[in-house]
């Protein structure tokens, strides 16, 4: 008998054991990886994973990968987390790291591209076009900003003069990387004919970097007025709701720029500043984190489950694509860590490089983009987060080292 719900059953049945299944994969994928000494994350891709292999071997299980309620859910769950991931830096703060973190972000990003536009080319030929390529090759250039946060806060590096380049070069590259999830994302959907439109994807482009200038001056500037009225309101608990107002706002509005609408929900958090929300915070005394801090928990994995749902490893037994795999691991991992090194004089260019390598939530929401603009087909999207797996696993490992190095000698 199928898990899901029977035709005269109740609709909202099939969403319902489908949300139970993805937080329950989640949880135990997550157990998985922590003890296994991994990143949660890797442990929710492979939750995705084995809920699909559970689909194609038993017909009645639900199928995670297309299911439309998964899709909302996941869209939810990310909206949320970057929100929260913007929330964690402030526009002034991602601009306070100067030149260093510029250096190291720019060419975090353009190195990948240009290494994984490459490896693409050499490895599948004409079975894959040109943007199709280079959306290879965007899909490693963000850089995972939590990831090694958390290894620098566990290691108390976080402060260091190479851990704030580290954290505000992945601030910025994330943004350099949507840029050009935008422009390759237009290319995409604008190529007729093998021409490329150059006109529509630039007014594309603009469009998309004025909406992020916008947000991030004049939302500025709007913000702390929206916080002070909603702190008129008579009705209790203010703060959480009109805080995920304002950023699944920031979102739609990310969306019709012609944006992804995960960029929109960053920029809500980037803008949003402690001084704009702190009356609100007395008044219910909580603290916004601490009152989005369970969403996150709770939504966000779905993303990453959906994400790995949409894997199919079978693709990797193919030569070639396990050889991309391969390629797109050490030339992602060799971009990022040659980065560290035009930092400047007084930085561990080593410590930095290590630090730039993982790659998380943001590369898979490229990953995600592209699947949904069909730029990119089953077995080159598991490669790409095969590929983007890996470096998450290696860049805490080596920069838990160099850490420890860097300890035992002082």
């Amino acid at each position: 008998m199928p898990l899901l719900a029977t035709a005269h059953a109740d609709p909202s049945l099939d969403a319902l054991i489908l949300l139970a299944l993805l937080w329950l994969g989640a949880k135990l994928g997550g157990e998985a990886a922590i003890r296994l000494k991994l990143p949660t994350v890797v442990g929710e891709l492979v939750a995705g994973m084995v809920l699909m292999a559970m689909h194609r071997h038993w017909g009645g299980f639900p199928d995670v990968a297309t299911h439309p309620a998964a899709d909302l859910l996941a869209t939810i769950g990310v909206i949320i987390l970057m929100f929260s991931v913007g929330m964690e830096s402030t526009v002034a703060q991602m601009m306070k790291q100067g030149l260093p973190a510029l250096r190291v972000a720019v060419v975090g990003v353009v190195l990948p591209v240009i290494l994984g536009l490459g490896a693409v080319l050499l490895i599948l030929g004409k079975e894959i076009n040109l943007v199709g390529a280079v959306f290879v090759g965007a899909c490693l250039c963000a850089t995972s900003v939590g990831i090694s946060a958390r290894v620098l806060q566990e290691k108390n590096a976080g402060d260091s003069p190479e851990g704030r380049v580290i954290l505000g070069a992945a601030v910025i590259d994330d943004v350099l990387g949507l840029l050009v999830l935008v422009l390759v994302s237009g290319l995409a959907t604008m190529t007729v004919g093998g021409g490329i439109p150059w006109g529509p994807v630039g007014r594309t482009l603009l469009l998309a970097m004025l909406f992020l200038g916008g947000a991030l001056t004049l939302g500025r500037w709007a913000t702390p007025h929206l916080f002070r009225m909603a702190n008129r309101f008579r009705v209790e608990e203010v703060l959480l709701p009109i805080s995920l107002a304002f950023a699944f706002f920031m979102a739609w509005g990310g969306g019709h720029a012609g944006l992804a609408p995960i960029v929109g929900a960053y920029a809500a958090g980037l803008i949003l500043e402690q001084a704009h929300i702190e009356l609100l915070e007395e008044r219910e005394a909580r603290s916004l984190e601490s009152l989005i801090h369970p969403l996150v928990t709770a939504l966000a994995p779905l993303f990453f489950v959906v994400m790995g749902a949409r894997i199919d490893p079978r693709s990797l037994l193919q030569v070639n694509i396990l050889g991309l795999t391969l390629a797109l691991t050490a030339l992602g991992a060799l971009g990022k860590y040659a980065a560290g090194f035009v930092a400047g004089r007084g930085f561990n260019p080593h410590l930095i490089g290590w630090g730039m390598m993982p790659r998380g939530e943001v590369g898979l929401i490229f990953v995600a983009v592209g699947a949904q603009l069909k730029i990119l087909d089953a077995r080159v999207q598991a490669a790409v987060v095969m590929a983007m797996l890996l470096t998450t696993v290696l860049g805490p490992i080596g920069l838990d080292r160099i850490l420890r190095r860097r300890a035992a000698r002082s």
